[in-house]
């Protein structure tokens, strides 16, 4: 049996729901309040994105290969970003951290696999094989509906423009420093370039791979840019050693 109580709350609440007004009113409100309680204490944090040891801007080859990745619609069939959940991590490795992406612009997450998650790609494969793969992908997958990129082995990498694309990353807080943008160009080459004095180029970007990545040391290609990028995506934090409960910020 109701109590007196409840019956009057239950009255209330119907009055409420009959009355358009009252109801969009106490519908505003709530959600105003929700919101402040959201949104508010974002004010007082300095920084939402977790510190992990071992991030690095790109470098000037590896951020030239992204623009591939992305201008070729990569995305499109390939996410990077392996969600908290036991059969991704099994098959693919360590869930995805916000700060693996904290300097992309924009991430490289996507909502579709028709290809497999490339997050922690890098290092998996050979130089090689990344290179059969994007020449004919049913040479090393026989499965596989990916359309061939032969012709990124034709082009030749324009490196020109990197200086002006690490300023432009610079302004939206990727932290190039002047050093690194008046060397972009330079250590663009230097990665590519097996036989190079690297030692510089290291400092500024520790934790890279240096070498041919086309097979054709003799020429720079868009295929070294892509194939460079691909290597590195899963590289750079020692999962070994994270800890998720330990706050850096």
């Amino acid at each position: 049996m109701s109590s007196p109580i409840t019956n009057s709350i239950l009255n209330k609440h119907q009055k409420i729901e009959r009355n358009v007004s009252i109801l969009l009113v106490l519908s505003l409100l709530v959600v105003t309040i929700g919101g402040i309680v959201e949104v508010a204490p974002l004010f007082w944090i300095e920084n939402t994105i977790e510190k992990v040891d071992g991030m690095r801007p790109y470098t000037p080859l590896e951020l030239a290969g992204r623009d591939i990745y992305v201008r070729e619609g990569c995305y499109l069939c390939h996410s990077q970003m392996i969600r908290p959940f036991r059969d991704e991590v099994e098959r693919y490795g360590h869930y995805s951290l916000a700060a693996e992406s904290m300097y992309d612009h924009p991430f490289q997450w996507g909502s579709k696999r028709t290809g497999p998650d490339l997050a922690r790609v890098g290092g998996k494969y050979s130089n090689d094989w990344h290179v059969q793969h994007l020449t004919d992908p049913r040479s090393v997958v026989p499965e596989s509906v990916m359309p061939p990129y032969s012709f990124l082995a034709d082009k030749d990498l324009d490196t020109k423009a990197i200086g002006a694309h690490l300023i432009a990353n610079s302004r939206v807080g990727v932290p190039y420093t002047k050093d690194m943008i008046a060397t972009a160009e330079a250590d663009m080459k230097t990665q590519a370039d097996a036989a190079a004095d690297s030692k510089d180029f290291l400092k500024r970007y520790p934790k890279t791979t240096v070498g041919d990545f086309d097979g054709n040391p003799n020429r720079l290609t868009e295929m070294d840019a892509l194939v460079a990028y691909l290597q590195m995506l899963g590289t750079l934090v020692d999962f070994s050693a994270y800890n998720p409960t330990q706050d850096d910020r």
